[in-house]
């Protein structure tokens, strides 16, 4: 959980690395909305305070490295909302110093900050939600996504699961609302690439599974039958680190827990990606997370766009950043760009499990008339974004 600030927001100039003789300098602002965090059974692994935080601090520095030799400086602005606190008071502030905002924030805080007057003309990067939504009939024109959503990461679990001919599936989902919407994405990608439910439960438990895991899950698995994988949606990762082994079955335990489908892990070491860990742990003293990397990479997003146009105007890198020119090195095997239909930002999607990387979608043989990484996430025909066009 976020720590909790006394004042409204809390705004700081990090790293105010403009150098006096820059001749294009950019100022972006980074804004963190905290938000209550349910009970979960186990602490065993706290989130980071400074999660995301993070990841733009680090590319702050990557971009600066490359701009001291360009006559480029950048800065980041920060404002962190405790929770109860408005956070659109904050995005004001940032918005009346900047016309770049990084954000940390639910989707609706995302939305309501996108239709902020102040942010007309604006460009904001959404690093925390992952909602479907948000790049179809919700999107919004100056709202851009270096989060993969959730049906990226669903899209990638369901390819593995038609490669490795696991069809024979069974779910069990959570009921808070984030496991629901991955519960949905993950339907809907079984849906796309043929493949099908046979059974599926949902976890309305409150029992404390660290003590009893080993007798109340094999119960609650045996009328599943026979089975070749068993997808969960636990996003908070609450109950399915207990559901792991306990099956009645013994069969392979996929999708929020056990074999999962990540924007980053610590276990990508490929296409350079080791250099990038080491940075970051370097900086910070820990792993790097998938909201860490997608800050990374909105951040860096701006200074691939400002080296290419020596511009900081925010209409002219929003059109160069959604231009079939733009690319962006993200140290996952190939170049990175943005749909321009939804704004959201094309990646591979690392198949892992915790000790190693498995596979990175999209796999060999799905196949896309324009570019593989559409077999990921809504395509163009798929998306009622309407605020592109």
């Amino acid at each position: 959980m976020k720590r909790a600030l006394a004042s409204t927001f809390l705004a700081l100039s990090t790293l105010a690395a403009v150098p006096a003789a820059a001749e294009v300098a950019l100022t972006f602002g980074y804004l963190s909305v905290a938000v209550p965090r349910p009970p979960v059974l186990s602490n065993l692994d706290p989130e980071p305070e400074n999660i995301g935080r993070a990841g733009a601090q680090t590319g702050l520095q990557d971009n600066l490295t490359t701009g001291k030799f360009l006559g480029q400086g950048y800065r980041m602005s920060e404002a962190v909302v405790p929770q109860g606190d408005d956070p659109l008071a904050a995005a004001r502030a940032l918005l009346a110093e900047t016309r770049f905002l990084v954000i940390d924030a639910p989707a609706a805080t995302l939305l309501a900050i996108a239709d902020l007057d102040e942010a007309k003309g604006a460009l904001l990067f959404n690093t925390a939600a992952g909602e479907v939504a948000l790049r179809d009939g919700a999107c919004r024109a100056n709202l851009l996504h270096a989060l993969p959503s959730d049906a990226m990461r669903t899209d990638a679990l369901a390819q593995v699961l038609v490669q490795k001919r696991w069809t024979d599936l069974v779910m069990i989902a959570g009921t808070r609302p984030a496991d629901q919407a991955y519960a949905q994405a993950m339907r809907r990608s079984l849906t796309k690439f043929g493949l099908t439910l046979s059974g599926e439960k949902a976890w309305a438990f409150d029992a404390d599974m660290r003590r009893s895991a080993s007798q109340e899950i094999p119960l609650f698995t045996q009328d599943f039958d026979d089975y070749d994988a068993l997808i969960l949606a636990d996003e908070l990762h609450d109950f399915g680190r207990y559901v792991l082994y306990n099956t009645w079955a013994a069969r392979p335990v996929v999708g929020s827990e056990g074999l999962t489908a990540v924007t980053w892990s610590p276990v990508i070491e490929q296409w350079g990606a080791a250099q990038l860990q080491s940075r970051f742990e370097d900086q910070h003293d820990r792993e790097m997370t998938a909201q860490d990397y997608a800050a990374w990479a909105a951040v860096r997003t701006l200074g691939e766009a400002v080296t290419r146009t020596n511009s900081t105007d925010a209409g002219i890198l929003r059109d160069y950043i959604l231009s079939d020119a733009f690319e962006l090195a993200g140290f996952k095997g190939r170049p990175l760009t943005y749909r321009d239909w939804n704004g959201q930002l094309r990646q591979p999607i690392a198949v892992a499990h915790p000790r190693a990387l498995v596979a990175q979608a999209p796999l060999e043989g799905f196949l896309h008339q324009v570019n593989e990484l559409d077999t990921l996430g809504l395509d163009r025909p798929e998306s009622q974004c309407e605020a592109f066009e």
